[in-house]
């Protein structure tokens, strides 16, 4: 059967509320934008003409509602969305810093998408999928953590690759231990981990991208382990070979969602190419670091993340300009 979908994702869908100005009186504005990172990701292959597909679960609220319409004008199949008529869509405040550097506060106590029920796994969509994507947010409590668990075993039956971004947000998490055992025990079904630095020290206990690879890859079977840098531009390693490209020089305001984008990006050129993890070689991965950082560079030029994912043209002119921090 030819598969239906090119990613099917499980994970937080939620409101970004995100600094825009001060009123006449001088007080704080917000803008409301769709935000979780598994929802970017298939916004930003959505941008770049892959199907997909997301699970998640929203309040039966306006801002649920307002979610559920963002997927449908992202062209992202919306049939896993489950609604919650006990508790509100999650909501998380943007705070910028001066070069657009991003910190949050969660309302989420919990939130609708913590609430996701086993039972509400549509196992039918990941069996039509090519890749399975997923966070560890739906990890931070029950049941959606054994929902999520659930959804990853449906994705092994027909023997799907299984992407992870570790997105480690400390405030949602009961500890670091906490967080760390949970995330282990994913990494032993996933073949695609993206980590920055400092969630590489938290598996890890190193911040050495070489050494600290050799760790996950000796415990998990991982084939492709994906670094982020921020400024530092990024790392790609399998068990037989490495690449680093560096970041693109770009006027940024929000980096929410860059990371979200160059997930998204580096899943599309693996979905383009359709190779083996583990017969990759450098000069493909580089390619893919340097496709993936313009994605993840271009989304931090404007505010809010989910709607402003680049199209393949845009990444291909930032690629041709070759204007890379150095």
């Amino acid at each position: 059967m030819h598969p239906t979908y090119d990613v099917v994702a499980l994970g937080e869908l939620l409101i970004d509320l995100t600094p825009s100005g001060h009123s006449q009186q001088k007080h704080p504005l917000y803008e409301q934008n769709t935000g979780g990172a598994p929802a970017n990701v298939l916004a930003c292959l959505s941008a770049l003409g892959r199907k997909s597909a997301l699970i998640c679960k929203v309040g039966d609220d306006f801002f649920g509602t307002a979610l559920h319409q963002s997927l449908v004008r992202a062209g992202i199949d919306s049939s896993g969305l489950v609604w919650s008529k006990k508790e509100h869509t999650t909501l998380a405040f943007v705070h910028l810093g001066q070069q657009g550097e991003r910190s949050f506060t969660f309302y989420r106590q919990p939130g609708a998408d913590q609430l996701l029920n086993e039972d509400e796994i549509d196992e039918s969509l990941i069996h039509k999928a090519r890749l399975f994507h997923v966070g560890t947010l739906s990890l931070t409590g029950q049941p959606s953590r054994a929902a999520t668990f659930k959804a990853i075993e449906a994705a092994q039956k027909v023997g799907l690759p299984i992407s992870c971004d570790i997105n480690y947000r400390e405030p949602l998490w009961p500890s670091s231990g906490k967080a760390k055992e949970m995330m282990e025990k994913l990494l032993e079904s996933v073949s695609i981990l993206k980590v920055s630095e400092e969630e590489l020290f938290l598996l890890t206990g190193l911040t050495d991208a070489d050494a600290g690879s050799r760790i996950l890859f000796n415990r998990f079977p991982l084939q492709l382990i994906l670094i982020t840098r921020g400024a530092q531009g990024s790392d790609a390693r399998t068990r037989q070979t490495h690449a680093t490209h560096p970041a693109f020089n770009v006027k940024s305001v929000d980096t929410t969602g860059a990371g979200d984008a160059f997930m998204g990006a580096i899943l599309d050129q693996l979905l383009a190419t359709g190779q083996n993890l583990d017969s990759l070689e450098q000069t493909t991965l580089q390619q893919w670091l340097a496709f993936a950082n313009a994605a993840g560079a271009l989304v931090t030029e404007r505010y809010g993340a989910f709607d402003e994912m680049p199209a393949r043209e845009a990444i291909e002119r930032c690629l041709k300009t070759n204007n890379v921090i150095r």
